[in-house]
């Protein structure tokens, strides 16, 4: 897991701070060739800064301004420390507060809880805040509005950038393909993304949002990657294919699929694990 480590201070001062330009995300043309795709200018509005961890302020498609705005970050980056297998946290009360950036990585102001709506490291490593304010707020006082969550299945090929309110840093690269299972110490997730190499993410990046270049909507939220070349370990998570097939990928990083989620919130963005099409692992 991409915990804030001083080893990852360490990296940030070798490879500096500044922003890695998105790539261009690639369309096929009726002649076979490749073709720039539109592309959302990626910034770090709407992403936000935790004490251990990133972070971004998200939407369902079909949120309303009058909704109290949701914040998305990874199960292992909870205040209460890492949930365990199997473990479904729902409705647990919070105070735990979050720096909201501008365009530019400014921080502009403090964004409080008023619950854990949703947290796991089952299948997914997914943290969801309810904050104290609606999205309407947020946009009148700031200027900022959320990030969407995309409600379909990335595409492999796709170029991405992961957006670091922790570190205030970016990371351009593409989905190279997903992994079936991704496995690290006592947990297992499904369908996980895999990253291209260039995507060489550190700790306190953990809950940075996994934006698609062309659409600017979410579609991951970052959250592990091979440090040593471990085997199955924790900081060292190997991909199990459907035949249990086991395969190490050092220096690889990897972000849990968010198109699941929209289908687990109802109206005024309440959770509802019991809607139709939702999977998300219940209590």
């Amino acid at each position: 897991m991409k915990k804030p480590l001083l080893a990852a201070l360490g990296a940030l001062m070798i490879t500096g701070t500044g922003l890695a330009a998105p790539a261009v995300a690639a369309t096929e043309t009726s002649t076979g060739t490749k073709a720039p795709a539109a592309v959302q200018a990626v910034t770090f509005a709407g992403t936000v800064s935790l004490s251990n961890c990133s972070g971004s302020v998200v939407r369902l498609p079909d949120s309303e301004d009058n909704d109290l705005a949701l914040v998305m970050s990874n199960g292992h980056c909870l205040e209460s420390g890492f949930p365990g297998p199997g473990e479904v946290v729902v409705d647990q009360p919070s105070s735990r507060t979050f720096g909201l950036l501008n365009s530019a990585g400014t921080r502009v102001a403090t964004l409080r809880a008023s619950k854990i709506a949703y947290a796991t490291m089952t299948d997914t490593d997914v943290s969801l805040y309810q904050l104290t304010t609606t999205y309407g707020q947020i946009r009148s006082s700031y200027g900022i509005s959320p990030l969407t969550l995309n409600d379909t299945h990335p595409v492999a090929g796709r170029a991405i950038t992961v957006v670091s309110g922790y570190w205030k840093r970016t990371y351009a690269c593409s989905i190279d393909g997903f992994a079936h299972r991704l496995k690290e110490g006592s947990w297992t997730w499904k369908d996980s993304v895999r990253y291209t190499s260039a995507c060489r993410t550190i700790g306190g990046t953990s809950g940075s949002p996994v934006i698609d270049n062309a659409t600017g909507n979410v579609v991951a939220v970052n959250n592990t990657g091979n440090e040593d070349g471990g085997r199955c370990t924790d900081n060292n998570p190997c991909e199990v294919d459907q035949s249990g097939n086991v395969t190490v990928r050092a220096g690889i990083n990897y972000g849990q699929q968010t198109y699941q989620i929209p289908a687990c919130f109802g109206l005024d963005s309440k959770l509802d694990l019991d809607a139709s099409g939702c999977t998300l692992p219940k209590p």
